[in-house]
């Protein structure tokens, strides 16, 4: 089943070995699907998988779920009126029908228990009015325009403006975007984002009454980087309160979550611990509030959500740049399994192993797999399209599980406010202790901190007995590092 391709995320994922993979994926999915029913797990795994995988790699998986609590189990089962506003975070006064996920994709996802804080709700509204007043064909935007293709350019303008370009997959421009935008608000700046020709129309636009896409009469990115170039200095590690206005000087490009860096500046960190308390949602709210689906996307995703997903009672997410669905059966739970993959052998693999041996209780596991294009399509624009369609899929499940590194995890997890199971593939036949350890937190990673990263009061690399005790090491990448809960 071929229903609509999909996309590799993160940085340089191999082509394993996908039998070993796929099984192990099967028993990560037979554990999920038996969080309800643990009485029933031993003998389920026992029958399905005796003669595939041994009872080692068996005992590990378990014991990655027995961590979890009966509260984890129950939590969002509850329901709870629909709140199409997400708490204040998006504004009003859109015209619904030319975006309709805007205010739709809340009927689709469970309630988030991560509630925005007044402050950030009411930053967003003010930073609207700084984007209404200077952004694309606005009086300050032409003269800023003016000023920055005048040879005599003094450098101070009415409106100041962040420039994002795009680098590699959908997921790494997601992530970056996401930051991008954090970095314009703490600075009062706007943001205008150069989508190209391979990412036109899959987003709406973010903004009421205006743009944030980069007009084509800006200065071009070359004349930029020579102006930044003549202007600044080289890059290089700043000491304490220069990494501010460092910050400020330079113009770069980041296919990177650099927010967790953001937090380790002291001239951000109060505003930051006012905007998210809850460090943990920080992406949740910022990707929540950024990206929505165009009518064209939105119309991949509900379709496949009414075909597959609509009936079953529990929705399985799998990203190994794949996903998982299932199918209704009366009084049997049925639970829905969407493989979001670049490859159909995982599909073809899960979807067998479930047909040939059926469930203990007698639940119905569905596999479905949307598309399988084999090779990363760069600068194909239905291929984004389509890949922001898998994104957002994946985001609608009550159980992700994603692969180690990957940005396309990141933005599902963000999305639909979900602490991942984390895939971990062993190299060649080492076992492992944790092949699919529960995250500790939905933030994505930053995977390529600069050296100069660490705290700059002590200059020590930021852990649990930190000055700053919310970033710590990543789970799936233990040179990056990511938010958390204190």
């Amino acid at each position: 089943m071929d229903i609509f391709q999909m996309e590799r995320s993160g940085h340089g994922s191999k082509r394993i070995r996908k039998p070993v993979v796929s099984f192990l994926i099967a028993f990560c999915l037979l554990y999920i699907a038996s969080m309800f029913y643990r009485s029933s797990t031993s003998v389920l795994i026992g029958e399905v998988a005796r003669d595939h995988i041994t009872g080692e790699v068996i005992e590990n998986v378990t014991r990655c779920y027995e961590t979890e609590s009966e509260d984890e189990r129950s939590s969002g089962t509850e329901s709870m009126a629909v709140d199409k506003f997400l708490g204040g975070l998006l504004a009003t006064g859109f015209d619904e029908e030319s975006c309709i996920s805007r205010y739709q994709a809340a009927l689709y996802r469970k309630t988030s228990s991560h509630k925005p804080s007044a402050y950030l709700v009411s930053k967003l509204r003010k930073y609207e009015e700084l984007h209404k007043r200077c952004g694309p064909d606005t009086e300050s935007y032409i003269r800023t325009l003016k000023k920055l293709s005048s040879s005599h350019n003094n450098g101070t303008t009415d409106c100041n403006y962040i420039v994002w370009t795009p680098s590699n997959g959908l997921g790494n421009r997601i992530i970056s975007m996401a930051s991008s935008f954090l970095y314009a608000v703490l600075t009062n700046r706007v943001l205008l984002v150069d989508h190209g020709t391979d990412m036109a129309g899959i987003f709406c636009e973010p903004f009421p009454d205006t743009s944030w896409l980069l007009p084509m009469d800006f200065p071009s990115h070359r004349s930029i980087l020579q102006l930044a170039t003549r202007k600044c200095s080289q890059l290089r590690a700043p000491a304490k309160d220069e990494q501010h206005g460092h910050l400020n000087r330079v113009t770069g490009a980041s296919d990177q979550y650099f927010v967790p860096y953001l937090f380790l500046l002291p001239s951000f960190q109060q505003e930051l611990g006012k905007l998210f308390p809850d460090k943990e949602a920080v992406f949740h709210h910022l990707v929540r509030y950024l990206f929505h689906p165009s009518n064209q996307a939105w119309g991949l995703i509900t379709r496949f959500y009414q075909a597959y997903l609509a009936s079953a009672d529990q929705k399985i997410g799998l990203q190994m740049s794949t996903k998982l669905i299932a199918s209704p059966s009366k009084n049997k739970t049925s639970r829905a399994v969407t493989i979001a993959s670049l490859y159909p052998e995982y599909y073809e693999s899960i979807k067998s192993l479930y047909w040939m041996n059926p469930t203990v209780n007698g639940d119905v596991i569905g596999v479905y797999q949307p598309s399988h294009e084999e090779v990363q399509h760069y600068g194909n624009n239905i291929h984004n399209l389509k890949a922001w369609a898998e994104i957002s899929i994946l985001s609608l499940s009550d159980v992700l599980v994603t692969s180690s590194w990957s940005t396309f995890g990141y933005v599902a997890q963000g999305l639909g406010g979900l602490k991942p199971w984390i895939l971990y593939v062993p190299a060649g036949n080492r076992p492992t202790d944790e092949p699919c350890p529960r995250g500790n937190s939905m933030e994505p990673c930053f995977h390529f901190p600069p050296d100069y990263y660490r705290i700059p009061s002590t200059k020590e690399r930021p852990d649990a007995g930190s000055p700053v005790p919310h970033v710590r090491q990543c789970e799936d990448a233990s040179n990056g590092i990511k938010l958390f809960n204190s």
